[in-house]
C-alpha cells in the first residue's frame, strides 16, 4: 500500500455540493518547444468543440487587456497530447501551464518535482478556492499540498439512448443489467448495433468496468485497489470482467469498435445517425452531438439515464463516475514572470462568471459553486439539470481510473483492457495482470 497517496475516499461524494468551473490557464516556461518567446506563458489546450472554443476564448480575452502578460496556445487532440505532455515534461520542455485530470499522473509529477506547490498561494487568495467545488480539490491535491487549481467541468459518464429507435424496436432504456443483455438480442435482430463504442481509444472501453466494478462490488473494490492492495482479483472485479465479456459475445457492441476512435467523435456518429441505439460515454458529447448531429438533440431525441443496476451487487445505482473537474498546473522549470502570469491568469482570467456562463450554454456543469441559479429557460435545461443532479446526488463520484493511478499503472491498464475486449485474455488473466501493475 502507498501511503504516500491521497485516500480514494476524498475523490468521493459531491453530493450537496455545488458545481464548478474551469477554464484554460497561462504560465510560462524557459525555453524549448512547450516554450514561448520572452516573458510569455505557453498553455497547451486540447481540441473539440464546444470545448475548445471556450478554452481558447478564455486566453484570447486574458490576452486583449493584459498585453504585458500574455499567453500563447497551443492545441492538441485527446491522445496525442497524454503522448506529448509526458515526452515534454520529461524533457524539461514542459508549457508553463499544465493541463491535466489529477490524480496518479499529477502525484508523479509532483513527487518528481515538476509542478509548484499551489498551497500557499490558495492561502493568500482565499476567494480563489472559495469559488470552486471542495470536492474537486481532492484529485488535485498530493500529500495535503494543492499543485493544481480545478478547472472546466464536472464529468459523468452517461448512458445515451437514440430514442427514434428506441420507439422503433418498440422498448425502454435499461434500470439493470438484466434488461440491458435483454436489449442485445432485440437491436440486432432489428439491424441496429445496440452499443457505439470507440474501442481503439481504450479508454472508452475502461469506461464499462469503472461502472461495472462500482455496481457489482461498491467504491470500495476500487478504492482498494488504488490503496494498493491487489484486488484485481476480488470475486466482484471478476464478476464485472466476465459480465462485459458476456456483453461483447452477445453482439453488444457495434462490428469493428476495436478500429473506432473517439477522438475523431464516430462512435457519437453512429449513436445520432441510428446506426446503434446506445452509447456509454462523457457528458462533453452532449455538445458535439448536437453541433454536429442536425437535429439530433435539438428535435428532442437524443435519450440519457445513469449507468443501471446490477442485481445483488454492493454498489448504490445513484454512484457515478468520471472526471471531477480538470486541472492546471504550473510548471516547476518555467521562469518567475512566467509563473507569475500564469498566477495571475489563474486568480483573475480563470473560472470567472462570463467563463461559466459559456460552459453551461456548450450543455457542461461548469465547477463553480451555484451555477444551477442560470439553468431556468436555457434551451439545455432539461440536460443540464439532469447531469447537475447526477453529480450532486450520487453518493460516491469516482475519478476515471487511467487518471487515478500511475502512468505506469494506467498504461497496462489500457493494454490489458484492449486484450479483454478483444477477447484475448480471460477476465482472470486481465485480473492476475492488473495486480502485477500494482506500485508500478
Amino acid at each position: 500500500m502507498d501511503h504516500n497517496r491521497a485516500s480514494r475516499r476524498t475523490f468521493l461524494t459531491l453530493a450537496a455540493a455545488t458545481p464548478l468551473v474551469a477554464t484554460a490557464l497561462a504560465s510560462c516556461g524557459d525555453s524549448g518547444p512547450g516554450q514561448a518567446g520572452g516573458d510569455e506563458a505557453t498553455d497547451w489546450i486540447l481540441t473539440g468543440q464546444p470545448a475548445e472554443g471556450v478554452r481558447s476564448g478564455t486566453v484570447q480575452k486574458w490576452n486583449e487587456t493584459h498585453d504585458d502578460q500574455r499567453i500563447t496556445t497551443s492545441s492538441f487532440q485527446n491522445d496525442a497530447y497524454k503522448a506529448k505532455i509526458k515526452t515534454a515534461i520529461g524533457a524539461g520542455q514542459a508549457p508553463t501551464i499544465i493541463f491535466g485530470w489529477g490524480g496518479g499522473t499529477l502525484r508523479d509529477y509532483a513527487q518528481s518535482g515538476h509542478v509548484d506547490d499551489l498551497t500557499a498561494w490558495f492561502a493568500q487568495n482565499p476567494g480563489v478556492k472559495n469559488r470552486l467545488l471542495d470536492a474537486a480539490f481532492a484529485a488535485g491535491t498530493v500529500e495535503g499540498k494543492i499543485y493544481a487549481i480545478p478547472t472546466e467541468t464536472v464529468q459523468p459518464l452517461v448512458l445515451f439512448y437514440n430514442k427514434k429507435l428506441f420507439k422503433q424496436v418498440d422498448v425502454e432504456p435499461p434500470t439493470t443489467w438484466d434488461e440491458l443483455m435483454a436489449l442485445v438480442p432485440k437491436f440486432n435482430a432489428a439491424g441496429i448495433a445496440p452499443f457505439s463504442l470507440g474501442g481503439q481509444s481504450r479508454w472508452t472501453s475502461m469506461m464499462w468496468l469503472e461502472l461495472l466494478f462500482d455496481r457489482i462490488g461498491g467504491p470500495e473494490l476500487f478504492e482498494s485497489i488504488y490503496d494498493g492492495t491487489p484486488n484485481w482479483t476480488d470475486p466482484a472485479a471478476i464478476d464485472a470482467l466476465t459480465k462485459v465479456q458476456d456483453l461483447i459475445k452477445a453482439g453488444g457492441f457495434v462490428k469493428g469498435f476495436a478500429s473506432i476512435t473517439a477522438d475523431s467523435n464516430a462512435d457519437q456518429a453512429l449513436l445520432y445517425s441510428g446506426k446503434a441505439a446506445m452509447m456509454l460515454h462523457g457528458p462533453w458529447t452532449y455538445g458535439s452531438m448536437k453541433s454536429d448531429g442536425g437535429d439530433f438533440v435539438s428535435g428532442g431525441n437524443l435519450g440519457y439515464v445513469n449507468f443501471p443496476a446490477v442485481a445483488g451487487g454492493k454498489g448504490d445505482p445513484a454512484n457515478s463516475f468520471g472526471n471531477p473537474a480538470q486541472y492546471l498546473s504550473v510548471s516547476s522549470t518555467a521562469s518567475q514572470a512566467q509563473k507569475d502570469i500564469a498566477l495571475a491568469f489563474f486568480k483573475d482570467g480563470l473560472n470567472t462568471d462570463e467563463e461559466a456562463h459559456e460552459w453551461v450554454a456548450t450543455g457542461a456543469i461548469p465547477v463553480v459553486k451555484g451555477v444551477d441559479a442560470t439553468f431556468a429557460g436555457l434551451e439545455d435545461e432539461q440536460w443540464l439539470k439532469f447531469t447537475y443532479d447526477l453529480v450532486t446526488n450520487a453518493p460516491s463520484f469516482g475519478q476515471s481510473w487511467d487518471q487515478a493511478l500511475s502512468p505506469t499503472e494506467a498504461e497496462t491498464l489500457l493494454d490489458t483492457i484492449e486484450k479483454l475486449f478483444g477477447l484475448a485474455i480471460t477476465p482472470q488473466q486481465f485480473a492476475e495482470t492488473m495486480n502485477g501493475a500494482i506500485g508500478s
